[in-house]
């Protein structure tokens, strides 16, 4: 499949109704752009209200899960990560949870995904228990931090998404919404 085209889904058999399903935020909630720290570029991808909506009323929380290493490259500050979820929440309608790292690559912190310690604090702050949760997300980290906390992972390619990442994922969905039919939300 050429780089920047779309899968159609891809998954097996439902399993059990998550307890609750983490997002990431950049390319999955809203469109990326790059170390946004401006809520005026905030735009959220067209099955986000309605994929959340869907969410509120199964009355399974929802959380964000987001790695920001534009704040430890200098390029954003803490408020800038705040102000760009307030207007996603704005838009969207309330969120959860909200956990982010603000760790580069190098820094070797238990929480930017793939690690799991973003997926493990949002469930804890959830009060439900991590293998019972979902992450969706756009890249191969969202899904290594997914495994890494005993969660289920749902890829929703972009045309960021490198086409390893597509085939290596268990769960692929063309957009939120039919991730929460792979993962048995109605």
């Amino acid at each position: 499949m050429p780089r920047g085209e779309v899968p159609p889904t891809r998954g097996g058999g439902v399993r059990e109704t998550p307890a609750a399903v983490l997002f990431d935020r950049d390319g999955t909630l809203m469109h990326d752009v790059p170390y946004n720290g401006d809520p005026a570029m905030v735009a959220p991808v067209d099955a986000a209200r309605p994929a959340l909506a869907r969410l509120r009323r199964a009355g399974i929380p929802v959380g964000v899960v987001s790695n920001q290493s534009g704040v430890a490259r200098g390029l954003l500050t803490a408020a800038d990560v705040a102000a760009v979820n307030s207007r996603l929440d704005e838009l969207v309608g309330p969120i959860g949870v909200w956990a982010w790292c603000p760790h580069g690559e190098a820094d070797g912190c238990a929480c930017r995904k793939p690690a799991p310690g973003l997926v493990l604090d949002a469930a804890r702050r959830l009060g439900v228990d991590p293998g019972d949760c979902a992450v969706v997300g756009d890249i191969a980290a969202d899904l290594g931090a997914a495994r890494a906390a005993g969660a289920r992972g749902v890829l929703v390619p972009t045309p960021a998404t490198r086409p390893e990442e597509v085939a290596a994922a268990e769960l692929v969905a063309g957009d939120l919404l039919e991730a929460l039919d792979l993962l048995g939300v109605s």
